[in-house]
């Protein structure tokens, strides 16, 4: 059985009309609602029902135009399309200016209403859609962006980091460019009994060979008045030192820093004893890092002190229900921070969100979201994905059947309703795509 186009709440005083009118749009695949007057076609509306109002405008009572201004009382943003047998240009352009969807003329073809209702459901799906995303972000708690989403991934994550904190235990974060290492990083530092004490990043890959003695280990000056300098290292103590692209550092520097982590102790240059350090290191690599010891340009022993927990962090390509509410973090930081109001999401632009692979994982996304935000012009053309139409379609689908499941908190019923589908097609599709209702409870 072919599913619904959309719901169509018509109001027509007309009897004859309104069936005629009624039996053509079912026949074309809309559910419609009939009414033959104006006010009993009001209840029922909300800010979440999902269709369209199609009225006369001539009715005794109150007429077309009154009937949409109590509508957009409910929900301004909810499409009201009228019809009028009088061709009146006045009333056509005043009503559009107050915010009626679009006015049709009396007799109008069957092809064009169609049309008209159709472009009108794409809208309505739209803002509730909009809507939706914004609710479901509202009950995301403040979290590194690497943490936010609803994918089983990222809530064995978010578990895992909890741990990690609460047991400052070292780690080596793995994964592609991009994927949050380093805020992940920064989010388990600042849940941590550490969090009023430093967090030290340190870009491997940016490391001078000069002066990486004095600046990771610091000094003591020789003759004169005393002078220290505290180094990288020191200053991390008793907070979080966090080794980004470790794999980018060189062997003998390795070895410096595994003499520190493993004794807790540090020589700066001209000192003559050492310095106690309490450090906590969490370090990161986009390589393989087992496969840089095996041919020796990585040293073992660091390597093991590192890796006793180790954590890869996925790239968005693998959960992508979880870009929506990443976009919708990004865009509302956006809004605040320039003031702008976060534009809708266009259906191309929530296409792209929903099919792009982001090969930059974060990076990439929060750049769209910046440029989406300030009114930059996006090309979602650029770098599709490698990805048919027909698999395009199915990520779309996807994503709708996790987003519904997530503001129905895993009420598959509910879910159903939103979504407009039976329980036999729901479950279907569930199955097909390999979504779990019972993980969004």
């Amino acid at each position: 059985m072919t599913e619904p186009k959309g719901l169509i709440r018509l109001v027509e005083d007309d009897a004859p009309l309104l069936a005629a009118t009624v039996q053509g749009l079912r026949l074309s695949g809309f559910e419609t609602e009939a009414f033959d007057t104006p006010l009993p076609a009001l209840e029922g509306l909300s800010r979440d029902w999902p269709g369209v109002v199609l009225s006369d405008v001539r009715m005794p009572g109150i007429d077309g135009i009154e009937l949409a201004k109590r509508i957009r009382a409910i929900d301004p943003e909810l499409p009201v399309v009228l019809l009028t047998g009088h061709g009146d240009v006045e009333m056509a352009v005043q009503a559009l200016r107050d915010g009626v969807y679009d006015f049709m003329t009396k007799p109008t073809s069957r092809a064009t209403l169609e049309t008209t209702l159709a472009r009108a459901l794409s809208a309505r799906r739209l803002v509730l859609e909009n809507r939706r995303l914004r609710e479901a972000q509202a009950t995301i708690p403040a979290l590194s962006e690497g943490l936010i989403g609803t994918s089983p991934v990222i809530q064995h994550l978010r578990q895992t980091a909890e741990h990690i904190a609460a047991a400052e235990m070292n780690a080596l974060f793995t994964g592609e460019t991009g994927v949050g290492k380093e805020r992940l990083a920064r989010h388990i530092h600042s849940i941590s009994a550490r969090r009023s004490r430093p967090f030290i990043a340190v870009h491997c890959g940016a490391i001078n060979p000069d002066r990486f003695e004095a600046d990771y280990f610091g000094t003591v000056s020789a003759g004169g008045p005393l002078m220290r300098t505290y180094g990288r290292i020191e200053t991390a103590s008793r907070g979080m030192l966090y080794l980004d692209g470790i794999d980018a550092m060189p062997l003998e520097m390795q070895a410096r820093m595994l003499e520190a982590i493993e004794t807790g102790r540090i020589w700066p240059q001209g000192a003559s004893a050492a310095r106690q350090v309490d450090l906590w290191v969490i370090a990161s690599s986009a390589k393989d890092l087992s496969g840089m010891v095996a041919t020796g340009t990585f040293r073992a022993d660091l390597y093991y002190r590192l890796s006793g927990l180790t954590l890869p962090l996925p790239p968005l390509k693998v959960r992508r229900e979880d870009v929506p509410h990443i976009f919708r973090h990004f865009a509302t930081r956006v809004s605040e921070r320039t003031g702008r109001k976060v534009p809708l999401l266009s259906p191309v632009i929530q296409a792209h969100l929903d099919c792009h692979d982001w090969p930059g994982n974060l990076r990439e996304l929060e750049q769209y979201a910046e440029a989406f935000c300030t009114g930059i012009k996006v090309d979602p053309s650029i770098n599709l994905p490698d990805a048919s139409l027909s698999e395009m379609m199915d990520r779309y689908e996807a994503t709708l059947l996790r987003n519904a499941l997530q503001v129905s908190k895993g009420n598959a019923t509910a879910a159903m309703e939103r979504l407009g589908i039976s329980r036999k097609t729901f479950y279907s599709k569930l199955l097909r795509y390999g979504i779990r209702a019972d993980r969004y409870r």
